[in-house]
């Protein structure tokens, strides 16, 4: 399996924030994430930097060198991460049928009216664009 399809585990809520950072500022060191995360956090820049490298490890984030510095990048975009989450989810709880996780969705009231007829018609643009 590949980095990008493979299994990985799951994001705590303070690798989450991390995330958010990378994905908001693209290729970016260690200084800038720390300055994003610490303004909701105290964190330390040691503990940003152990928290990029344990992300990296779980198949979340790339580095590159650039001097002696690390500019961290995410491996996917955080909606492809989120697709497969939700396709995860999909195969766990919903036996495979996304039209479960659909109307479980709709009946728990999950989305707004609004955002159940922009949902509808995203799909009707994607079904004229595969005709």
């Amino acid at each position: 399996m590949t980095t990008s399809t493979r299994l990985r585990a799951p994001l705590s809520e303070l690798e989450s924030e991390v995330m958010q950072a990378v994905w908001e500022k693209g290729l970016c060191p260690v200084e800038m994430v720390h300055e994003i995360v610490s303004r909701k956090r105290g964190l330390k820049e040691t503990s940003v930097r152990s928290i990029l490298r344990r992300l990296e490890q779980k198949g979340y984030l790339r580095h590159e060198e650039q001097g002696r510095a690390y500019l961290y990048r995410a491996v996917e975009p955080a909606r492809s991460l989120a697709a497969r989450a939700v396709r995860q989810i999909i195969d766990s709880f919903c036996k495979g049928s996304v039209e479960e996780l659909v109307s479980g969705v709709a009946e728990a009231k999950i989305l707004s009216k609004g955002e159940l007829e922009n949902l509808e018609a995203y799909v009707r643009e994607r079904r004229k664009g595969d005709k």
